[in-house]
């Protein structure tokens, strides 16, 4: 079946051209009406082409700024090749600042490939899988931690190479990007990164910062990284690439379920350790406490790995299989 959206923006034309690509969506309010996700593509000559999203998760704001920044400050003189840009990828996550979409509770980066005869979210994941990673050499997909998960500064994580070509392709484009840290990571195939290797493209994912609010700290560190990327691919010239990188970006590995730690009762939960902190193998990690039964004890949460800690959960009240820490080690 065809993809149903239908795209206001020749993305084969040369010149700045920004408008929205239209889901069909027949509503009680609107029979007719379709869902407008805002798209910008940016094009002239020859060069690499690159897709550039936000609101993959709709929580996650800084990446929709920085996209939408973009838009308005790149001009095609700038350009060599492609840049094409969705700031809001989930548009109904987006409009209602929530991680899933309001109208089927799709998460779009868990529902790669996606489907064209689907729910209005798995249309999506097919048209950017289909329609413009198939367009690209690369993609970069601006996250942060959302509502629930708060990451220490500005991040980023890459695919482990399949190649000592790829690994070394793929650490230059990390190292030109310039964020403090890069993790590298297995594949998933359900998310945005496993669609842009099925369609030949080289993913970078960011996470910046998180807690569903905005840093401008980490929005400025990310800007100039994304834009001295840019011109390290040559898709972008002219004053708006930095001379060089934010910063030397430390490598490293998520291993795996074990660097992970989740709550396993419904609580208040206590963090015993900050971000940054390194940790061993059985260290407290967090108490779980029990305000409703108050003679209770607290239940303990250990770390199963060493490792450092990246990652952790922003609210205090948990349920049982909420994510409360990640770790990574050193690549």
């Amino acid at each position: 079946m065809k993809n149903p959206i239908r795209s206001e923006v020749d993305f084969d034309a040369e010149g700045k051209h920004v408008g929205y690509l239209r889901l069909p969506h027949s509503v009680h309010r609107s029979a007719y009406g379709y869902i407008p996700i805002p798209v910008a593509s940016i094009k002239r000559g020859e060069g690499p082409t690159i897709l550039i999203m936000a609101g993959n998760h709709g929580d996650e704001f800084e990446g929709q700024i920085l996209a939408s920044r973009l838009v308005r400050e790149i001009e095609p003189e700038m350009v060599s090749g492609q840049i094409i840009l969705l700031p809001m990828a989930n548009f109904p996550a987006a409009e209602a600042g929530l991680r899933t979409s309001p109208i089927d509770n799709g998460n779009l980066n868990r529902l790669f490939p996606g489907d064209p005869a689907g729910t209005p979210t798995q249309i999506i994941a097919d048209y950017i899988e289909n329609a413009l990673l198939s367009r690209a050499q690369y993609l970069v997909d601006l996250h942060s931690g959302g509502s629930s998960l708060l990451y220490e500064g500005c991040n980023m994580l890459a695919l482990e190479p399949r190649t000592p070509e790829e690994d070394t392709h793929v650490r230059g484009l990390l190292g030109a990007f310039g964020l403090a840290k890069a993790f590298l990571h297995a594949p998933n195939s359900v998310n945005i990164s496993a669609a842009a290797r099925r369609q030949g493209a080289i993913s970078i994912l960011t996470e910046l910062g998180g807690g569903a609010t905005v840093s401008s700290t980490l929005l400025r560190e990310a800007t100039h990284g994304l834009l001295h990327l840019l011109g390290y691919i040559k898709v972008l010239r002219g004053p708006l690439v930095p001379a060089s990188a934010p910063t030397r970006t430390r490598f490293l590995r998520v291993e795996g379920a074990q660097q992970y730690v989740y709550a396993s009762e419904h609580g208040v939960y206590e963090p015993l350790v900050e971000l940054g902190e390194r940790v061993s193998v059985g260290q407290p990690a967090a108490l779980i406490h029990f305000p409703d039964t108050p003679m209770r004890e607290p239940v303990p949460e250990v770390f199963s790995s060493e490792g450092e800690v990246v990652l952790r959960r922003v609210q205090a009240a948990v349920r049982r299989g909420d994510c409360l820490f990640q770790l990574a080690s050193d690549a």
